[in-house]
């Protein structure tokens, strides 16, 4: 099992290094002023592991309530495309097999130590033609190691085609540890109402674990 969500903390990764949306975690309450500790934290909801609602990019699409119905347990293979060094463009995708309804994860140059801490805004993104191939292929959903899937393009095609089309983007994914391969993808998210984006928690399972596990359970 491989745990591939970030740990949100005061001083984490956030889209390109911007400081005013890292989130902030406070106590409110300590044990001076009473019998109980409590803290609060605030957040963007597109901060660390998140998907995003088609409200996100599409004035009117839909919210992340869409989500709530989902089975979290995704037929996943992840992809090794350390090699590129901007974009992933269709013709990079095309070397692979990639199956109707599976949800493929992109592991790039943004994954290995110390990447994107030194250039946080010019992470490996999605280009608009490798959107519109996995699109051409039917995915149920597309994720990537940094916290956003994509910038430098105009208007923001690679989210606004996955998003009408219903395709979950899956952002903030940490795969550093994780090789290519067949996974069973368990994605938990938070249950926030009408929202445009959802935090969440992610694993990949190697095919045959579940079964395994389930079997210790009996």
């Amino acid at each position: 099992m491989f745990d591939i969500s970030m740990t949100i903390r005061k001083d984490m990764l956030v889209y390109k290094g911007k400081d005013e949306i890292r989130p902030r975690l406070t106590t409110i309450r300590d044990f001076n002023q009473g019998d109980a500790h409590e803290s609060e934290l605030q957040m963007n909801v597109h901060t660390g592991t998140h998907v995003d609602a088609p409200l996100h990019m599409l004035e009117d699409g839909e919210n992340a309530n869409l989500f709530f119905a989902e089975n979290p347990f995704y037929k996943s293979k992840l992809l090794d495309l350390t090699e590129i060094d901007e974009k992933i463009t269709a013709a990079d995708l095309k070397e692979y097999n990639i199956e109707k309804n599976s949800f493929i994860i992109l592991k790039t140059k943004n994954s290995q130590p110390g990447f994107l801490e030194k250039t946080p805004e010019k992470f490996i993104y999605l280009a608009e033609s490798g959107a519109e191939y996995l699109i051409d292929k039917n995915i149920k959903g597309v994720g990537i190691d940094t916290n956003g899937i994509e910038r430098a393009q105009s208007e923001h095609p690679t989210h606004k085609k996955l998003l009408a089309e219903k395709i979950m983007i899956l952002e903030g994914l940490r795969l550093n540890q994780v090789p290519a391969g067949s996974y069973i993808m368990l994605l938990s998210l938070l249950k926030i109402a009408d929202s445009d984006g959802l935090p969440g928690r992610a694993y990949l399972f190697e095919n045959g674990e579940i079964e395994t596990m389930l079997k210790l359970f009996k």
